[in-house]
């Protein structure tokens, strides 16, 4: 961090240099803290640039010029996503900076810092990752632009970017240039992605497919007349005029292996050739095509290198890295990580560090398939987990180590906390697969869902000395669980600390297939292993669950009904989540191009009616948060607007109130039917509605208008019944 460590290390130079968008906290769950062990490990001298005023190239000189190269990352989030709303307003606070100061990183930082690297030392090779690189590998819609920007290797101008899971390559591509080789020579490791000249090959053995030989995107060319003569001009000799003599070849009788082994062999020096950058920025159509066939080439055990042409150049991409095995996951998080943030920091709060100061990253990747998540497209969809010694032994280092240690591990997880050691059931199988997701529209036959491992994990990490408890607070995939009724009852016992947080996301068919997530009835499946489980354990226990709202494919009428499944179950959420397209996703896609990517993409295939308008978008988030007096007045233009005016009134059965005196201080007072400020005017087409809907009969006043009944007693929310203790100072 600062030339002062440098000397008490004896070190003239740093080998590596990375900058970060985030604090430095030398914790396994921070990427920049992951790598910079790994490379230490190797026995490189890695310095740590972070949080650097961007508006000069100076910070970046701070530790010296780097004898290998820089490494640049923007942090654990996307800086974007980090640093602005769902509606595009600037957040107020940074969860991964010292006491959650705001505008401590610029927009694209990755790009930023890049430059200003190569203004502070020109000449030093620059590598770019983490998931702002990983997501925008390709030309894809910037949702804070509004357009679809070039491959984030045009706008940083880096020599190399590493996406996915980095450490091999990172590792590979470190030892390769400490030897001397050039890094603009380093073409061969997977998970990597550089420019090179149009047309460039790694050797004269590869084929480049199109990618219409993947998924045909719309109109199919009509197939050439195989007996057309070899030239038109009718005038020509016969002999001119005639065609080549075949090559004769022997025919080679294979079997299916040497079959399977012949095609695996050829996929690896085949790059398929995605819609040129200019193409996808002006055609949604073909967008959308690209993106399918990006998705579909993500296995790393058959995705073909991919190319895609910007302007004069080409972006390559080779496979993605192979998953690490479990003793390489082992060796990365064994390593001797101070597991505090850096002591330059002082007490400051820092609200990332603290959220999983007591848990434990057990698994990495996600098969899931969510169309709007980015995990799949950084991680990976094979799962990747580490042994039970090495978690164990994290945990007694939790233990022994981390101050103010209560006793309570906060969450054994990672991006889903129940995929540990879940895989297919063949090798084979899994090599070859092109689903999208291994649970949507069904769970895959061949997707073994044997919690078992878990279990026991899970009751070996209770019996360790000093732990008190162990709590799960990573998300769940509750359709999984459902398989292992012993996993679930072993989780409601043991593992919930009062709320359990899952996410179903909608209610509704229609929106649920854009996201490519279950049905509403595997909620209501695990809610009653769920609340059986809670019973027997004597313990009252409640499912929080997450929505999103304004997803591609979610109307009017499914926000709708998703409020009244809400209010039919007595659910009043603080905390909601609008849709925010983040690079390169199956739901951007969708968002963008009003086409659904999940099938075959044409002129006249599906339209994907998305809320795009901020009005609507707020009408949509409104929805989710029905009970607040805020959203009262867009909820009743928005019903009136669909016809729905019914539901506007005091009664039970209805959504939102027809007037409430609370609505200009946004606190509701039950009962209170005093007018104050007089009543809110509603369209008059919402009082025709209204009065011809089958309702409690209301009394007439002065002027023709008609007061609502009084308003029948609400019930408290679910989570207006929980007991929480108070909070103490914080220590």
């Amino acid at each position: 961090m600062t030339r002062a460590e440098m000397d008490a290390l004896g070190w003239d130079s740093c080998d590596v240099i990375l900058v970060t968008g985030d604090a430095y906290i030398d914790h396994p769950s921070f990427g920049m803290a992951l790598v910079g062990r790994l490379l230490e490990a190797q026995g490189y001298r890695v310095g740590i640039i972070s949080q650097p005023d961007w508006h000069s190239a100076e910070p970046f000189r701070a530790l010296g010029k780097p004898n290998l190269y820089w490494g640049i990352t923007a942090g654990n989030m996307d800086s974007m996503v980090n640093r602005y709303t769902a509606d595009r307003k600037i957040r107020s606070d940074d969860a991964y900076t010292p006491n959650a100061e705001p505008n401590k990183r610029p927009d694209r930082a990755v790009t930023v810092y890049a430059q200003r690297v190569r203004e502070a030392y020109p000449g030093v090779p620059v590598v770019i990752g983490s998931i702002e690189a990983s997501l925008r590998r390709i030309a894809h819609y910037d949702y804070w632009s509004d357009k679809v920007r070039r491959s984030v290797l045009f706008e940083s101008k880096a020599d190399l970017l590493i996406f996915g899971n980095a450490e091999r390559a990172l590792v590979d591509v470190t030892r390769r240039i400490a030897a001397g080789e050039s890094i603009k020579e380093i073409r061969d490791i997977r998970g990597t992605a550089f420019l090179v000249q149009p047309g460039w090959l790694p050797d004269a053995e590869w084929s480049v497919h199109n990618s219409t030989r993947v998924d045909v995107p719309g109109r199919v060319d009509t197939h050439p007349n195989p007996y057309a003569m070899a030239q038109e001009d009718v005038k020509a000799c016969a002999t001119e005029n005639a065609q080549p003599e075949p090559e004769v070849k022997p025919v080679i009788i294979m079997t299916r292996e040497q079959r399977q082994a012949a095609a695996r062999e050829k996929a690896m020096k085949t790059v398929v050739r995605l819609p040129s950058f200019e193409t996808v920025s002006e055609d949604p159509v073909m967008y959308a095509h690209a993106s399918r066939v990006f998705h579909l080439e993500s296995n790393p055990g058959n995705a073909r290198a991919l190319v895609q042409s910007h302007g004069d150049r080409d972006v390559w991409l080779n496979a993605p890295p192979l998953p690490l095995a479990m003793d390489e996951m082992d060796n990365v998080y064994d390593l001797p990580y101070a597991r505090n943030p850096h002591p330059s920091y002082g007490k400051a709060h820092i609200p990332a560090w603290e959220m999983i100061r007591y848990s434990v990253n057990i698994m990495r990747g996600c098969f899931g398939g969510c169309t709007f998540c980015s995990i799949t497209e950084h991680e990976g969809r094979i799962i990747q987990s580490r042994s039970e010694p090495s978690i164990l032994r994290e945990i007694e280092l939790i233990r022994d180590t981390t101050k103010n240690f209560a006793g309570t591990i906060t969450d054994l997880g990672g991006p889903t906390a129940n995929m540990y050691r879940l895989a297919c059931k063949e090798k084979s199988i899994e090599e070859s697969c092109r689903r999208l997701s291994c649970v949507y529209p069904t769970i895959c036959s061949n997707l073994g869902t044997d919690h078992s491992k878990l279990i026991q994990l899970y009751r070996k990490a209770r019996a360790i000395p000093g732990v008190k408890k162990i709590l799960i607070g990573s998300g769940l995939r509750y359709d999984l669980a459902v398989r292992s009724p012993e996993y679930v009852k072993e989780l409601v016992t043991h593992h919930v600390g009062g709320l359990l947080k899952i996410a179903p996301e909608h209610t509704e068919q229609g929106t649920l297939s854009k996201m490519m997530k279950p049905g509403i009835g595997a909620y209501d499946e695990f809610k009653r292993m769920f609340d059986k489980y809670s019973i027997e354990a004597g313990k009252k226990q409640y499912l929080i669950p997450y929505f999103i709202a304004a997803h591609p494919g979610s109307t009017d009428e499914d926000m709708l009904n998703l409020a009244l499944w809400l209010k039919k179950n007595n659910f009043k959420l603080d905390q909601v989540q609008t849709f925010t397209p983040t690079p390169m996703a199956m739901a951007t896609t969708m968002y963008h191009t009003r086409k659904n990517p999940l099938k075959k993409v044409t002129e006249d295939s599906e339209v994907v009616e998305t809320a795009r308008s901020g009005k609507m978008r707020k009408a949509h988030k409104a929805f989710l948060r029905y009970h607040h007096p805020e959203n009262w007045p867009i909820l009743r233009e928005t019903l009136v607007k669909m016809g729905r005016g019914d539901l506007i009134g005091n009664g039970e059965r209805h959504l939102v109130p027809a007037w409430h005196p609370s609505e200009e201080t946004g606190t509701a007072v039950a009962g209170d039917r005093k007018r104050q400020g007089g009543m809110p005017q509603l369209p008059v087409q919402a009082h025709q509605i209204a009065a011809n809907a089958k309702r409690k009969p209301e009394r007439a006043v002065a002027g023709g208008r008609a007061a609502p009944a009084a308003p029948e007693r609400a019930r408290p929310s679910i989570l207006a019944t929980i007991k929480t203790k108070p909070k103490g100072p914080r220590k």
